[in-house]
Formats: structure tokens, C-alpha cells, sequence
């Protein structure tokens, strides 16, 4: 990581350059990734960071630099381009709009865009569309996993994060996670799964066939915290934990066998289903790559545009 700071000492800016080989080979490409950037408003202090990166790239025999990414796809990537009036979730990046000028005055290129959009998760679902699904259970002998006790869950882990590498392979800049990955992720994300915001479907063979995973919106709870958990921003966090009225569409998704069969339909009516039942208003859907053909299921729901981010790239000198 690099630091560029004022006169003061003070910092003005940060980046950290991202050599990930598995990202270059799974590709086909000869690229490093940039993330972690943030600078003031200030065209020298963005050019000094970039330029440090390139020359670091060039160092590695690299072709191309592009960001922000992360280490992996479950990390937080893409500059907001769009939708600065909104609260981004949590797990989402935020950068102020002089951010994109500035990239292409330095002659940044668009490499992929991703959107999100806000949807009413309380208009409930058609009769018809629950008989629908119903008879996608039978034809295809599918079930929907009981996740009350985690234990129940365990056995499944690998199966679900082999659906997920296999489900977004063809996704831009999709990294597959490594076993070491799934441990960490599993760990830290798995104890909080709400029953009433999961729906895995798994086959007759107990093989995971699709995915619909959501947790509450903590936007505003964080925003309140203001980055501390003491002495308020824990009950605040807390408490929104328990009572809200938005959720994140985190990771939704069928293995490659399951795509374009209408399965999608089941956990996007399972957790619409146990919404009716609370106070849940509104859901964000996680980043979508614009050429993605599974975001154009929104456009059967009543949505808006709510954010949309960016990948930049640019060939090193």
C-alpha cells in the first residue's frame, strides 16, 4: 500500500496494488488490480497513487492495471458512479462523485459496470406463482433446506460454495474462492443466517441447486455508530439487527446445470413469502454486472436504479 500526504503530513490519499496470479490465470489476463483508493479532491494526489501501482505492475511484467477490486470477488469493488444520494450497504464502497472525473481525466477507461437496484418487498406473491413454483419442486424433486439448526447446514458447506464457484464463473472479474476462503467466509458469515432470509434448494442427491441468501440493511445503524462501538454504536447495531425494514439481496444464484430452469423463482418467492409475515419494506439487490442476464429478473419486480459502480482499467506504459 502506498500513503501520499500534504505539507501538514497529513494523509491526502492511499492505494493498495493487488497482485492475485489465480485472477491472471483464471482469465487469460496480465493484470494487476488497485483497491483500497481514497484521495481528496486533488487530480496530482490521484495521479502520484495510480502511477505507483503502474510502476509496480510494470516491475511484474504486467499489462494492464485495473480497480478497484479486491482480493477476491467477495470483497468490496467498483467506484460508485451513480446514486451518491443513497445509503450504500455495508458490505459496498462510497466515494464522493469528484472521484470519476478525475479517473478520467488521468485517462481511466470503463472496463465493467455493475448495478444495484431497490426494490418494494412487500407486494406479496400471486397465487399462480406460488403453484408455479410448487410444481418446479415436484417436476425436479427439489427441496428447500431446513435451516432452523445450523448443524443441519454443516454438511452442506462445501456443496454450497461448489454451486457458487460454478455459478458466477462466467462473471467479470470472478476469482473462484479457495478452500481457505470458504473456511474464513463460512466462519464469519454463516452463524448469521436468518432462517427467514435463506432459502437454499438443494436436488434428490442433496447437491446444491440454487441459492438465496439476504441479511438485514445495517446502513443506518453504522451510520449512527460513526464508526465506534462504544458507547452507542453497539445498541445501535444491535438494534437494527432486530428491528428493521430493508434488507441486502447478499448472494443469489443456481449452479449451471439449474440456470434458466425458472428455479430462481422459488427462493426469490420463499423469502417474499416470510417477508409478508414482518415489517420489511424495501430490498437492495448486491452489485450486478450490467451484462449479466440474471439481473434482468428485476424487471419483473416494480424497482428503481439505485446505485451503479465501476471497474476502470488502463493499459501500463
Amino acid at each position: 500500500m502506498w500513503l501520499v500526504t500534504d505539507g501538514s503530513g497529513e494523509i491526502a490519499g492511499r492505494i493498495a496494488g493487488i497482485y492475485n496470479p489465480r485472477s491472471n490465470e483464471y482469465h487469460n489476463e496480465n493484470r494487476v488490480r488497485f483497491g483500497w483508493f481514497d484521495f481528496i479532491n486533488n487530480k496530482e494526489v490521484a495521479s502520484l497513487l495510480l502511477q505507483k501501482v503502474s510502476e509496480w505492475g510494470r516491475e511484474l511484467g504486467m499489462a494492464e492495471m485495473h480497480g478497484p477490486l479486491g482480493y477476491n470477488t467477495w470483497n468490496r469493488q467498483g467506484m460508485l458512479t451513480e446514486g451518491f444520494e443513497n445509503l450504500p450497504p455495508v458490505n459496498c464502497l462510497y466515494n464522493y462523485p469528484y472521484y470519476n472525473d478525475i479517473m478520467e481525466e488521468l485517462g481511466m477507461e470503463k472496463q465493467i459496470d455493475w448495478v444495484q437496484v431497490k426494490l418494494k418487498a412487500d407486494v406479496g406473491v400471486p397465487d399462480k406463482i406460488r403453484r408455479i413454483n410448487q410444481m418446479l419442486l415436484d417436476k425436479h424433486k427439489l427441496r428447500i433446506l431446513d435451516i432452523k439448526n445450523m448443524k443441519n447446514f454443516d454438511s452442506f458447506i462445501d456443496s454450497f460454495f461448489r454451486s457458487y464457484n460454478e455459478s458466477f464463473r462466467d462473471i467479470d472479474n470472478f476469482i473462484p474462492l479457495t478452500k481457505a476462503e470458504i473456511a474464513q467466509i463460512a466462519k464469519e458469515y454463516f452463524p448469521k443466517l436468518r432462517e427467514e432470509l435463506t432459502c437454499i434448494i438443494v436436488d434428490e442427491h442433496d447437491n446444491i441447486a440454487a441459492f438465496g441468501v439476504c441479511f438485514p440493511n445495517m446502513s443506518k445503524s453504522f451510520q449512527k455508530a460513526k464508526g465506534k462501538l462504544f458507547p452507542f454504536g453497539l445498541f445501535h447495531i444491535l438494534r437494527e439487527f432486530k428491528k428493521y425494514d430493508t434488507i441486502d439481496l447478499m448472494i443469489l444464484g443456481a449452479a449451471p446445470e439449474w440456470q434458466n430452469k425458472g428455479i430462481s423463482s422459488i427462493y426469490h418467492t420463499h423469502i417474499a413469502t416470510n417477508l409478508e409475515r414482518g415489517t420489511i419494506k424495501y430490498a437492495i439487490t448486491n452489485p450486478q454486472a450490467e451484462n449479466n442476464s440474471a439481473y434482468k429478473v428485476w424487471e419483473r419486480y416494480g424497482y428503481e436504479p439505485y446505485m451503479r459502480r465501476r471497474c476502470y482499467i488502463k493499459k501500463i506504459d
